[in-house]
């Protein structure tokens, strides 16, 4: 039998499910139905079952953009971890300046992502940007070079722009993860005679272990979503260089005018989503 106030702890739990039904629930459940269905602006949807699914499968186009958003992702968050751990390794051994340094590294997260990609897609303008202007100056190079107009380059620029803006997250991060390691490891440990690189390796690395696995899937999940800075510096381009699976299906969606077939690739990336949601969760309450 149920406690006598069961009913009161249902009653106050009502309103939360009552919300997320309404704000996940419906919501998905009528993203997942539309992408069962032809549906152009204008026009009552037709239900075609898992036909966009097939196609999207089988088009050459979306099998180059998944692969764009996979380079894009894996580049873009193993580089910003790398940066991120030395920034934080340097922060926590620096002693003068420390706070006003780490405000000043924090200044590419916080401004906001169209500006920055304005800024970055000027200085890789191919005849007044600031990189061409400034390698040509130094000798380095005879003619310019079209970054964003040449495939291999256009997707190394937004990749770059990406790590720029996304590094400081991990470096904070980090930071305050070396700042919770206990001192009297360290201590122990050169006490036992362990060189720099194996108390890096056997109390730094570990102790980070739970930090890194929760800041990399937070930065793979925007990562994977990152559509401004894609969209404002090469729209997808050159052809479908630059295309990720965020700026495909705004693509799909508000030019083609192809609502079905859009909302179908943007729920490629659901069971990855949910996959690191759901070990992101399970991570952040092992901790608590």
């Amino acid at each position: 039998m149920l406690p006598p106030d069961a009913g009161i702890g249902y009653l106050f739990v009502l309103p939360l499910v009552v919300l997320v039904l309404l704000l996940i629930a419906y919501p998905l459940g009528s993203a997942v139905y539309l992408s069962l269905t032809e549906k152009y602006v204008g026009y009552p949807p037709r239900f075609v079952g898992l036909k966009n699914y097939v196609e999207l499968t089988g088009d050459p186009v979306f099998r180059k953009v998944v692969w764009n958003s996979a380079v894009f992702t894996v580049a873009s968050v193993t580089v910003k971890l790398v940066i991120g751990l030395l920034m934080a390794l340097s922060l926590h051994k620096a002693l003068f300046a420390r706070r006003l340094v780490r405000g000043i590294l924090l200044l590419p997260w916080v401004v906001p992502t169209v500006i920055t990609a304005l800024a970055w897609h000027w200085m890789f303008d191919a005849l007044r940007g600031f990189i061409n202007v400034s390698l040509e100056t130094l000798g380095l190079i005879s003619e310019p070079i079209a970054w964003l107009g040449q495939p291999a380059t256009a997707m190394m620029a937004v990749v770059v722009v990406n790590i720029w803006r996304g590094f400081p997250f991990f470096g904070v991060s980090l930071l305050a993860g070396l700042q919770a390691i206990p001192a009297d490891l360290y201590e122990a440990a050169a006490v036992d005679g362990a060189s720099a690189t194996q108390r890096f390796r056997h109390v730094t690395l570990p102790g980070l272990r739970p930090v890194i696995l929760v800041t990399a899937l937070i930065s793979t999940i925007f990562t994977l979503n990152d559509f401004n800075i894609v969209y404002v510096m090469t729209r997808g381009g050159p052809g479908i260089a630059t295309h990720i699976l965020a700026t495909y299906t705004y693509e799909v969606g508000f030019q083609a005018l192809r609502w079905g077939r859009a909302v179908a690739v943007s729920m490629y990336l659901m069971p990855l989503v949910v996959v690191m949601i759901v070990v992101l969760a399970r991570r952040l309450t092992r901790e608590d």
